[in-house]
């Protein structure tokens, strides 16, 4: 195998960790990608604490597990997003606090800086995550859009996560946003307009994952060979496309996961349309190294029958690149 399996733990955190390390080392994973909410991690524990940080670790050692990142989605969200009710449910009580959005926006930066120092007490390298973006209600452009109110949702962005950016460099961690929609980089255009944004500061890089860009129609093979030093992390997540009309389009039609009336929706890896050979060949080119991390989610699959394939599946399809080329014998 050339690259570690790993756990997304973010859809199993109504599982105290130490279940989840058993069940995931049963089902063969060589670690987790723990989610900094549930019991998993608390980032202010993880900063100031190393006996918190042994713990997590012991945790994971028992079951034969080791772990390369951490993943602050949820709070990351609220960094940028134009802050209502549905926040309160994802974030910690302390970030929500009030629930006045900019105050909302300044405990959720100063809780990404948190997580900075939190990886680097742990010794983990990467943290994977979301930023929000307080522009993405302006996606379609009808009532018109003027131009200037997009640019200035960048400059939002870049405003907001640039001094939590400096907590991240001054800690020698790397932040990786997850490509998705409803953040400020939900394709390859927009996510090059968020690297412009930062000035291509290093610390700000991607986590990939196929399956949000495969529904879009975003070439997601060659999103890879255009950000290839950027490539922080990966998640491995399969999406079904129907290639037939449906009732409800690529925008969903306000349906929830599982309904069958939708375009699309998220399978178990290798039963979804992504071609996953042709991400491990544009992973090989561009070398990377890192974990390759299930992140699970199919509606109409039980998840532990889900995880145990899922990881079977990353396994199989997984190689080195060759460090020959194949003909080379024939010109001896």
């Amino acid at each position: 195998m050339a690259r570690p399996c790993t756990l997304f733990t973010g859809q199993w955190a109504d599982l105290p960790l130490e279940v989840l390390a058993q069940k995931a080392s049963d089902w063969g994973y060589d670690g987790l990608e723990l989610a900094c909410w549930g019991d998993h991690l608390d980032v202010r524990r993880a900063a100031s604490s190393d006996r918190y940080c042994r713990s997590r670790h012991e945790i994971l050692e028992k079951y034969g597990l080791k772990f390369w990142a951490i993943s602050n989605h949820l709070v990351g969200q609220a960094v940028c997003d134009r802050i209502d009710e549905r926040h309160k449910a994802l974030l910690p009580p302390g970030v929500w606090g009030n629930g006045k959005p900019e105050q909302v926006q300044r405990r959720a930066a100063r809780e990404m800086q948190v997580t900075a120092e939190a990886a680097k007490a742990l010794g983990v390298k990467v943290v994977n995550g979301f930023t929000g973006s307080s522009i993405w209600h302006l996606l379609y452009a009808f009532p018109p859009v003027d131009p200037a109110a997009i640019e200035a949702g960048f400059r939002d962005f870049a405003d907001r996560w640039n001094p939590i950016l400096d907590a991240f460099k001054k800690n020698r961690v790397r932040f990786a946003l997850e490509v998705h929609p409803t953040e400020i980089a939900f394709d390859t255009v927009s996510a090059a307009r968020a690297m412009k944004a930062l000035e291509n500061r290093k610390e700000f890089g991607l986590n990939y994952d196929p399956s949000h860009l495969l529904y879009q129609n975003v070439d997601y093979v060659g999103f890879i060979r255009e950000f290839g030093d950027r490539i922080y992390h990966v998640h491995m997540k399969d999406v079904y496309a129907s290639p037939l009309p449906t009732r409800a389009g690529v925008f969903g039609g306000h349906t929830n996961f599982g309904d069958p009336n939708r375009s699309w929706d998220f399978r178990s890896p290798g039963r979804g349309s992504v071609d996953f050979e042709e991400i491990i060949r544009a992973l090989n080119d561009i070398d990377y190294n890192g974990p390759l991390s299930v992140e699970w989610e199919d509606s109409g699959m039980d998840r532990e029958h889900g995880a145990a394939e899922a990881c079977a599946f990353v396994n199989s399809i997984d190689f080195e690149p060759s460090e020959v080329a194949f003909d080379a014998a024939f010109s001896e």
